[in-house]
């Protein structure tokens, strides 16, 4: 993928007047530090302590083993004639596939910088859509030819798909593994996996790839969102979504609310194009949790499976941790100020998951501190977390319950109180068929 890289020249435009040029200039100093703090934006996507991303996963075996997930099952489905992927204007295949693999629209995310296969439709003007639940994600361009895809494989990370906007009377899902030069590598941890960028935007829609940090729950608002568009209501958090271009950022970032109280995306491209009228911030911090705990599970089970039989799980300690912390949102980044959606994500999402006697889940939001009121992913939940060997699953379920039952006293879990662990022990237990018999005395 050809990315332009921001010249150290300003261009004549930029330089119209004093401020524009200003700005030019401090968004230029900020890709220079973020291209020098590269480790920097490396380390924030797993939490810290001794755990390092394992060996890199083996791409060979990868592409020649036969893929499984909820995208081939909808395959399988197509093949039997018990399943049809329609195609409608002015969308074509995107609602059948939401229908098909039970995306919630509302989950829509708006993209404008120039970050896929399909880079040479999407500008501001007309940026990729993105879908996802916990197991899958789309991503739409109006006006290109392929709809993107990638789900989460049982045995092998993520798999990624395309299929063509032409109308078939069988529409093929094709498996694509170019996506893999840039999703297995360090920022993945090593697997085939899912990553979430934050870069400074041009106004075409082209990144300053020196200004790019990976993100996960852990990462400020600050940084988090360049190149999305962002609507809602961030409280007055500042993010660097909603601005493209140096004279765009000059010209709206003037305004307090140009970037953090963004409901009405009409002036800025043709919102008819999506099935949506939003990119509710919600649902972007939905994602930037899930994405790098899909990961993490998955360099998991790689690990696990690694080794021979009878050996320690010692060698797969640091990895558990590091899942651990994760899943009880050790370090996660706090709110300042209370966050609202205007879509019916949050509400969509929050009816999703399954409860406790008294109406508890791990789906039900905070938005005033931290994204989730009961501490523990929904990704306990997932096709990624399910998909664990069970030696892993044990020893992982061991430690949960060691924190949660107040026996592992270590520093870092000390932001849970007695009254949150005992909802968490609560929640599981309810919702959790296959707890060790331990949990249960």
């Amino acid at each position: 993928m050809t990315l332009r890289i921001l010249s150290l020249q300003t261009s004549s435009r930029a330089l119209r007047s004093p401020a524009t040029s200003r700005l030019a200039a401090r968004v230029l100093l900020a890709g220079l530090l973020a291209g020098l703090l590269s480790t920097r934006a490396l380390a924030a996507t797993v939490p810290t302590g001794e755990f390092r991303p394992g060996p890199e996963a083996d791409l060979a075996i990868y592409k020649s083993t036969a893929a499984g997930g909820v995208v081939e099952a909808l395959l399988a489905r197509v093949q039997r004639n018990e399943a049809q992927l329609e195609f409608s204007t002015p969308h074509g295949y995107l609602p059948a596939l939401l229908r098909e693999l039970k995306i919630p629209s509302s989950s829509q995310l708006l993209v404008a910088s120039k970050t896929s296969p399909n880079k040479n439709y999407i500008s501001p003007k007309n940026p990729r859509a993105l879908y996802f639940n916990d197991a899958v994600s789309l991503a739409y361009v109006p006006g290109a030819d392929l709809i993107e895809i990638a789900a989460t494989d049982p045995k092998l990370g993520v798999v990624f798909y395309t299929l063509e906007q032409k109308q078939a009377p069988r529409p093929k899902l094709t498996r694509d593994d170019r996506c893999l030069e840039c999703h297995s590598s360090s920022k993945t941890l090593n697997v085939p996996g899912w990553m979430v960028r934050s870069f400074l935007t041009h106004g075409d829609g082209d990144v300053d790839v020196l200004s790019g940090l990976m993100v996960t729950h852990r990462t400020p608002i600050t940084e988090r969102w360049g190149g999305y568009y962002v609507t809602g209501d961030t409280g007055g958090q500042h993010h660097r979504g909603n601005l493209f271009g140096t004279e765009d950022a000059a010209r709206r970032g003037k305004a307090a609310d140009a970037s953090t109280r963004v409901t009405d995306l009409s002036p800025y491209l043709d919102i008819r194009k999506y099935p949506e009228s939003s990119s509710d911030v919600v649902a972007l911090l939905v994602f930037d949790h899930q994405v790098q705990l899909m990961n993490l599970l998955t360099r998991l089970r790689l690990d696990t499976e690694a080794l021979a039989e009878g050996d320690s799980l010692e060698r797969t300690h640091p990895t558990t941790e590091a899942v651990l912390k994760y899943l009880l949102f050790v370090e996660e980044a706090r709110l300042t100020a209370p966050v609202t959606g205007p879509s019916r994500f949050a509400q969509e999402f929050a009816a999703f998951g399954p409860a406790d006697a008294q109406g508890r889940s791990l789906h039900q939001f905070d938005l005033h501190t931290k994204l989730f009121k009961y501490p523990c992913s929904f990704m306990v939940y997932s096709p990624s977390f399910q998909a664990l060997p069970l030696r892993a699953k044990r020893h992982l379920y061991r430690r949960l319950w060691q924190v949660l039952s107040g026996e592992d006293v270590s520093p870092e879990f000390q932001s849970l109180s007695v009254e949150t662990r005992t909802a968490l022990r609560d929640i599981l237990l309810a919702t959790k068929k296959d707890l060790p018999a331990y949990w249960r005395l």
